[in-house]
């Protein structure tokens, strides 16, 4: 969930905050130059910070008991479907006993998941707004095919043939995947496997 919350606040740093409208993350001379050493490159700051942010949590979480509260809580989730879906009116009164302990278990295992935020989140974010978009260009791979699934300009992952073809826009080629969205997508595509080699699960 706080991993979720993440992606979303930088997702939002598109925006300029002065003027209100979307702004290209990106440089029209970066530092780091070319499709693939580009890719590979936003890719490794993605991991690189994903690792950091393991490291944060491996010191401040006690994970073992974040794990007995996990399982504990779901655990007592399933035992209540079960006795919904069942209509077993007892045995929901008996589960139902245990709703203030439960949701003090699941606000304690929220608690430890924002502590190591709390580290993490302002340079995370500095990063991604101001470090990024000076060694990268606007657009830094390629996506054989279009990504933008939802409709409408507000979440466009993929440059679009009519912006690649404006000569005014940041796009060079359709299918070119904005330095944010790469960033956004590498991310989560290692954050997963990251968790479980490092055991810094998010427990939510």
């Amino acid at each position: 969930m706080m991993e979720t919350l993440l992606y979303s606040l930088q997702w939002v740093l598109q925006f300029d905050f002065l003027g209100g409208e979307r702004g290209a993350l990106g440089s029209d001379d970066p530092l780091i130059k070319g499709v693939f050493l580009s890719m590979f490159a936003v890719a490794g700051f993605g991991i690189l910070l994903n690792l950091f942010n393991a490291g944060v949590r491996k010191k401040m979480v006690d994970q073992a008991k974040l794990n007995r509260i996990m399982k504990e809580t779901r655990a007592w989730q399933k035992e209540r479907m079960a006795a919904m879906r069942s209509k077993n009116q007892e045995k929901m009164a008996e589960l139902g006993k245990k709703s203030a302990y439960m949701n003090k278990m699941s606000m304690e295992m929220m608690q430890m998941n924002m502590r190591p935020m709390m580290i993490t989140f302002v340079p995370l974010i500095l990063i991604f707004y101001f470090v990024l978009p000076q060694l990268f260009s606007y657009t830094v791979a390629l996506s054989p095919i279009p990504l933008n699934v939802i409709p409408g300009e507000f979440f466009q992952l993929t440059c679009t043939a009519e912006q690649a073809a404006d000569p005014d826009h940041v796009c060079a080629e359709e299918g070119a995947l904005y330095l944010w969205a790469w960033y956004f997508l590498s991310s989560i595509a290692f954050s997963g496997m990251i968790m479980k080699l490092t055991k810094t699960t998010m427990g939510t």
